[in-house]
């Protein structure tokens, strides 16, 4: 969970611009992929976009690591720091994930927002001197639509808390770690 992410471009930018007061634009990619460029906001005197890369490479791993877990990014060697400090949101229009039906194989379903208004996947994210800061997504346990699909999903921030999550606390985030149901719509494709 989850490898690809859908970012509809003009729509997405002016409806996040809007709601979060800022101005944010990100590139149109239907599907984003690990090691492409990711457009997220963060706190740093106030909301603002920060361009990162998605996916880290510690020394130790063999693969590129995107997501982690919500449940254990506090504790982690790995995450903790930037759990800690670097927060961000990773506003997108949706992001996909493959089922194995009967007799059809491997099938591609983008699970998106009933609104159509922006979905806050969290973040964290590792600044590095000559490069652009590298991006982790956080998943969860799923909703009940989502397990049907997938035994994690991203953790979806509400619009309404994007603040509290990019500047409270480590230790008043709670709620916010925890999945809830979103008024989420799947779409086979």
């Amino acid at each position: 969970m989850c490898g690809r992410i859908n970012i509809y471009g003009e729509p997405l930018s002016k409806a996040v611009s809007s709601a979060l007061q800022i101005d944010f634009k990100a590139p149109t990619n239907r599907d984003l992929c690990p090691t492409q460029t990711a457009s997220t906001v963060t706190f740093n005197n106030g909301m603002c976009q920060l361009d990162t890369t998605w996916g880290i490479k510690p020394s130790w791993s063999k693969k590129l690591l995107i997501n982690a877990q919500s449940e254990t990014v506090a504790d982690k060697p790995t995450f903790k720091r930037a759990f800690t400090e670097n927060r961000c949101v990773v506003p997108c229009s949706g992001w996909y994930e493959w089922s194995n039906i009967a007799g059809e194989g491997k099938q591609k379903y983008l699970f998106d927002n009933e609104s159509a208004s922006p979905l806050y996947m969290a973040g964290i994210y590792y600044s590095q001197l000559e490069a652009p800061p590298e991006l982790v997504t956080l998943t969860t346990r799923p909703t009940a639509l989502c397990l049907q699909y997938h035994h994690r999903m991203p953790l979806l921030i509400p619009e309404t808390a994007i603040e509290d999550w990019l500047r409270l606390p480590v230790d008043r985030l709670g709620e916010l770690l925890i999945s809830s149901e979103k008024p989420l719509r799947v779409v086979r494709i």
